[in-house]
């Protein structure tokens, strides 16, 4: 069995406390004082686990009284959350990005994991195969689109 490190058990425990609420509010230093860690570990799950990508949006504010918000993104209809998506994709987006927008679609039932896989099959380094990351990053958000605004009209 494979081991988790801390920041997945940080991302479980936030994401136990937001499958029942809409928005939690957390104190950085609590968090990495519940979990024995520096708190620039729970800036890390923040960053990369909980991105508009993923279904969050998080905000913070500093000092004294500071905290940081997120806030599960709760859309309408898969139409909403498909168009929220292409809006958040930019000309170009990473293979890290891609892969979490896939594993949304996925948990929100979208998407099978073959069709999941098919998609991470055909935005992958090896197969885009171009020299260029800038050039790679850019033919992978072209796909994710197009597939993104196919999938948008076979909603109904």
């Amino acid at each position: 069995m494979q081991s988790q490190n801390i920041s997945d058990i940080i991302e479980a425990y936030l994401k136990k406390i937001l499958a029942d609420n809409e928005q939690i509010e957390i104190r950085r230093s609590e968090i990495a004082k519940l979990f024995n860690c520096v708190p620039s570990q729970i800036n890390y799950v923040i960053n990369t686990r909980f991105t508009e990508q993923r279904g969050y949006v998080v905000n913070s504010k500093r000092g004294g009284g500071g905290y940081i918000r997120i806030v599960k993104v709760q859309f309408l209809d898969d139409r909403d959350f498909l168009e929220a998506l292409i809006e958040n994709v930019d000309t170009q987006i990473s293979q890290a990005d891609t892969l979490a927008i896939i594993q949304k679609l996925y948990d929100e039932q979208i998407l099978s994991q073959k069709e999941g896989n098919l998609i991470l099959a055909a935005t992958s380094p090896q197969t885009l195969a171009v020299n260029n990351k800038q050039l790679e990053e850019q033919l992978r958000a072209q796909i994710l689109v197009a597939v993104l605004e196919r999938l948008r009209y076979e909603i109904k």
